[in-house]
């Protein structure tokens, strides 16, 4: 039997014991509905053969040769991965439009004595769904954005938020990226379209009569978009700022960057990037700072001649209303708890409109 995705805020699928695609792994690996395990009935390759005897010989054939590799890889996933399964398990099951790949390892489970549901259209109908919620309609969420200069802890921070009860979404840690020209981190960067499930799923779990709380971002994180009604929803929300000194700032980024400093030759390569906007010789001086490892002195020159006049450009074109300034003259990790609690009892009293 069939079902159908049904709202996608509900999140359907996840009353289900386990959500399987069975698409090859690359597909997979691009998206997929959240949560689901990844047994591919075709493999890359398999996938590749059998498209390539579709077109050029005939669909009979494709399909003789494609229910024998379905068959021998259904039985190795059923092997390898579901004999602990007992005989009440209800899995959901999806290919790429809930056609003959899904329907043919259903059969299978169902012949077991499984209760094995299909999604109908496949993840052709998840992601519909999905452009439709960020690309066409508004988010059923009030957002409000934390705001302040590189440096002032607020990814940090929002951590900290959560754990004192404000709902909050992680651009940044869903896009694998701080935001900047040095914000890259080890793994890379989701897909785009994983990126927009990860989103999904952040805000499934929230309740839409609550504010939420997102970092102010630009329009792009790292190589990733921000997806139109999100991006509408923030620059019109209003923005908590935090301030700090530039020396604390400092300090914050050279412990949140350890990783980056760590590697001297790759944070040279991205320095060079920074000479259309600050000049070669500020970029050099930068480059004797790496070689002294002058790591204080070096987040200092970033903040003061690249990262604080960008955020100043970018706050003229920010027409939202600031609700509020938290100050912030420390930002040890010891203190950030203290600047949490603040933080979170005036965010307590901002109208997201």
């Amino acid at each position: 039997m069939s079902i159908e995705l049904g709202d996608l805020w509900g999140g359907a699928w996840r009353g289900f014991d386990a959500v399987i695609d069975v698409r090859a792994p690359a597909e997979f690996a691009e998206d997929h509905l959240p949560g689901a395990i990844s047994l591919p009935v075709l493999s890359d390759e398999e996938r590749a053969r059998v498209g390539t005897i579709y077109k050029q010989v005939s669909p009979f054939d494709a399909r003789k040769i494609g229910a024998a590799l379905v068959a021998r890889n259904a039985a190795t996933h059923i092997e390898s991965q579901l004999m602990d399964k007992p005989g009440g398990w209800q899995p959901l099951v999806y290919c790429w439009r809930g056609g003959q790949r899904s329907n043919s390892f259903a059969t299978i489970l169902r012949q077991i004595g499984w209760r094995v549901e299909v999604l109908e259209g496949g993840y052709r109908s998840y992601r519909r769904a999905v452009v439709d919620a960020l690309y066409h309609k508004g988010l059923p969420f009030r957002l409000i954005r934390l705001d302040g200069n590189t440096g002032t802890a607020k990814t940090a921070l929002l951590p900290l938020l959560e754990a004192r009860g404000v709902q909050i979404v992680d651009l940044e840690g869903l896009a694998g990226h701080r935001g900047s020209i040095l914000g890259s981190v080890a793994g890379g960067q989701p897909s785009q379209k994983a990126f927009e499930s990860g989103l999904i799923t952040a805000l499934q779990c929230l309740d839409p009569a609550r504010p939420v709380v997102v970092e102010a971002e630009s329009a792009r994180i790292g190589a990733l978009r921000m997806p139109p009604t999100l991006w509408h929803a923030m620059i019109r929300a209003p923005r908590v700022e935090i301030e700090a000194p530039v020396p604390a700032r400092a300090a914050y980024l050279a412990r949140a960057y350890a990783d980056l400093l760590a590697d001297p030759a790759e944070l040279t390569r991205l320095l060079e990037g920074l000479r259309p906007l600050v000049g070669a010789e500020r970029v050099a001086e930068w480059g004797k700072m790496v070689a002294a490892q002058d790591w204080h002195a070096l987040a200092e020159g970033l903040v003061v001649h690249h990262y604080d006049p960008a955020y100043s450009r970018a706050r003229k074109r920010d027409d939202a209303p600031t609700a509020a300034v938290v100050e912030a003259e420390d930002l040890t990790e010891g203190s950030l708890p203290a600047v949490a609690d603040r933080l979170a009892r005036v965010l307590g009293d901002v109208d997201p409109g």
